[in-house]
């Protein structure tokens, strides 16, 4: 897959693309598509025999502070095939620190051209309170059971919030191709 070949969405930051890693449900694997190659790569099995909450991916063309692309998380009722690209819409951020630092989780809903069956979705509080309790379950205890590596669950953000680090992502992901 060339990576650098599928854009930031059609319209950030209100609809993005999110490239699949780990399906919703996915076995306790890590996947993570190596950027240069395009090969989704096995990153490391979790110790902690836990399930994913939702799709798990990220926005290309975009750059946390940690250095990677921003994670999403795409809540759907079925798991997307690990190298899907979903067109989806940011509706909250989880805050998260963890060993290499801050570490945020945009929590998206499919577009609306996608599945029309979160079109009214716009905000975390639009979800079922168990589905964010159990994205905030599994990020607090993914890496109980590994060696030096750790997490603190912060504060959610709202879609707002979401699409200014999405914004600030973007500009990031330019300044660093342009140095």
């Amino acid at each position: 897959m060339r990576i650098d070949m599928i854009p930031v969405g059609k319209n950030p930051p209100d609809s993005l693309n999110v490239i699949i890693e780990v399906p919703v449900g996915g076995e306790p694997v890590k996947y993570e598509f190596d950027k240069a190659s395009g090969a989704l790569f096995v990153d490391r099995i979790l110790h902690t025999p836990m399930r994913y909450p939702a799709n798990y991916g990220f926005v290309p063309h975009t750059l946390s502070p940690d250095g990677d692309p921003l994670d999403a998380l795409v809540i759907a009722r079925s798991p997307f095939v690990p190298g899907s690209v979903v067109r989806a819409r940011p509706i909250a951020v989880l805050n998260l620190e963890d060993e290499h630092g801050g570490d945020e989780k945009l929590v998206c809903v499919p577009d609306d051209s996608t599945f029309p069956y979160y079109q009214d979705v716009g905000e975390k509080s639009d979800l079922p309170e168990i589905v964010l309790q159990q994205i905030e379950h599994f990020f607090t205890h993914y890496k109980d059971l590994e060696a030096e590596k750790w997490v603190r669950v912060g504060a959610w953000g709202d879609a707002d919030e979401a699409k200014r680090i999405i914004l600030e992502a973007i500009e990031r992901a330019k300044d660093a191709k342009g140095a």
